[in-house]
């Protein structure tokens, strides 16, 4: 038995140290020291947090260069998107009113991706970018095109960084500050334009995510049901 332990050891330790999953460690710091100067640095918290966003996409290029794609990998990255964007807008919803708007977006964000990565599982896909089957275009192009993935994602988390930093005190009107800055005619109200437009398909992607996810998980119980 001990022999045999032994054995397993230095493999399993191997994955845990694979490259992008180092890079994945040091994102989860980064937000941690983000979201504990959020209120006393902002500045700080946008460029830690944007940075640690950023290398989302350089442990994916160091998977594929070192050929280190692994499923803890996947499970680590999504699992630190998901959070690391859930925090900023439970952030918001305490700065904004109406709340209501910042924490459905989370709950839409957290059970699209859930649901996607469950129904990849099920389907016995190795990805849960495998959409090649969906009957939807955008859905296919999103997941297909690196170039527009990366524009929405961005698109999402930019939108969120400047709501956070122009919002003065905590009782935020968020029409009310969104309208202003796009009236302003500035680089900034392009920025926030730019990102509105990318955050509303990244939401709509979303929808259609939960659902195509939901309907694979709901055709497995069929099918398991009607097996001998």
């Amino acid at each position: 038995m001990d022999t045999k332990a032994n054995k397993q050891r230095p493999a399993k330790l191997s994955v845990y140290l694979y490259i992008p999953n180092i890079v994945g460690y040091m994102r989860v710091v980064l937000n941690c020291i983000a979201f504990a100067v959020c209120f006393s640095n902002k500045t700080l918290f946008s460029l830690l947090y944007f940075f640690s966003f950023c290398c989302d996409a350089v442990d994916g290029w160091c998977a594929r260069k070192f050929n280190q794609v692994s499923t803890f990998g996947a499970v680590l990255d999504m699992v630190t998107d998901r959070v690391s964007t859930a925090c900023l807008l439970v952030i918001l919803s305490q700065i904004y009113r109406p709340s209501l708007v910042f924490l459905s977006l989370l709950a839409l964000d957290i059970a699209s991706h859930w649901l996607q990565m469950y129904s990849t599982f099920l389907s016995g896909k190795t990805s849960h970018k495998d959409v090649k089957d969906s009957t939807s275009w955008l859905f296919r192009l999103y997941y297909g095109n690196r170039m527009f993935m990366g524009y929405c994602c961005v698109s999402c988390e930019v939108l969120y960084i400047i709501l956070f930093l122009i919002a003065k005190n905590h009782t935020e009107n968020l029409m009310n500050v969104v309208v202003e800055s796009l009236t302003q005619f500035s680089p900034l109200s392009l920025l926030l334009a730019l990102s509105i437009f990318g955050w509303s398909i990244k939401q709509i992607i979303n929808v259609i995510q939960m659902k195509t996810a939901a309907d694979v998980c709901v055709l497995y119980d069929i099918e398991k049901q009607h097996r001998p």
